[in-house]
């Protein structure tokens, strides 16, 4: 059985066929069960917590990420999240090879966005404000810039000395970056925003959007968690990677529903529905759009497939 680290997964992952791999299998008939999520008792301790992520094709791959979540670890000094992710033939179950969970998740998860700015964000679209500063963010900008002729990244974090770490890091790239101040500001200024935070209270200010803008809206992942207020996201044409996951754990879209800033069906297409033209996407340069991420086992899959082919192919 193939198995490949983290730096092997990397460079299997080439960005723009990510992008178009996971449109593929946007559009194909991927069958993805609902994620298991099991609690784990530790004796004299905080309990940890194992989630179990399976997607399919039928007569080809399927695979499960596998993800732990031990608290407890940091006391220790280890990291309290590992992730690996198993790819099988659906044909007879064999195990075909073990990646690195946590470097295929950031990677699909950027592209992801980067897909999704394909169909939402204006084409001409030269400006990035990237909030956020968290290992994700290196990744969301290098995928952005691929899908669209970015020419200057802004990055605001709670912490300066971060979002300064995060403009050295890509400073090498052929991108003119720098660091924002005043978030309102970086916000108004930009053609596309994307945020990759645990904010727990909104970030972005629906008062503060612009016409022809695009939101990219990655980091909350629980009811409770929030990056934009819900004027934001009614001000917004809605996009989503999956409807049952963006209803179930965007706490953006969950809170905006409970306030009675939007409805169910204000959600306009998925990633599915875009690439397989059931939704139009950006259909004016004017329009506001706004695309919510929370993840699907569905980009896994395609992802693992790509780096093994790729791997096993020498590219």
């Amino acid at each position: 059985m193939l198995n490949l680290d983290a730096k092997m997964v990397a460079a299997a992952l080439p960005i723009k066929q990510l992008i178009e791999a996971l449109n593929e299998a946007f559009a194909s008939d991927v069958e993805v069960p609902a994620r298991a999520h099991h609690e784990v008792s530790v004796p004299g301790g905080n309990a940890g917590i194992l989630l179990l992520m399976p997607a399919w094709r039928k007569g080809a791959n399927m695979g499960v990420k596998i993800v732990t979540v031990f608290p407890d670890n940091v006391k220790q000094g280890n990291p309290a999240v590992f992730g690996s992710y198993l790819l099988m033939s659906a044909k007879n179950g064999m195990p075909v090879a073990l990646l690195d969970g946590t470097e295929l998740t950031l990677r699909r998860t950027a592209a992801a966005s980067a897909l999704a700015s394909t169909y939402l964000s204006r084409k001409d679209a030269t400006k990035l404000l990237m909030v956020g500063t968290g290992n994700l963010a290196p990744h969301l900008v290098r995928a952005h810039a691929t899908a669209r002729p970015i020419k200057t990244v802004t990055i605001w974090g709670r912490r300066p000395d971060a979002a300064r770490r995060l403009a050295d890091k890509l400073s090498g790239s052929s991108l003119e970056i720098s660091v924002a101040d005043n978030l309102e500001e970086a916000c108004r200024d930009a053609d596309i925003v994307s945020c990759a935070t645990l904010a727990t209270e909104p970030l972005l200010k629906g008062e503060w959007l612009t016409a022809g803008q695009h939101i990219d809206l990655v980091g909350a992942f629980t009811p409770g968690m929030a990056e934009a207020d819900s004027l934001a996201i009614a001000r917004a044409d809605l996009y989503v990677d999956t409807r049952a996951g963006a209803l179930a754990e965007s706490g953006e879209i969950v809170q905006a529903i409970e306030c009675g800033a939007i409805i169910e069906t204000d959600i306009r297409g998925s990633l599915r529905d875009l690439a397989m033209r059931r939704a139009k996407g950006r259909s004016a340069v004017d329009e506001i759009t706004l695309f919510k991420s929370v993840g699907t086992a569905l980009e896994d899959l395609a992802a693992a497939e790509l780096a093994v082919r790729n791997h096993n192919n020498g590219s």
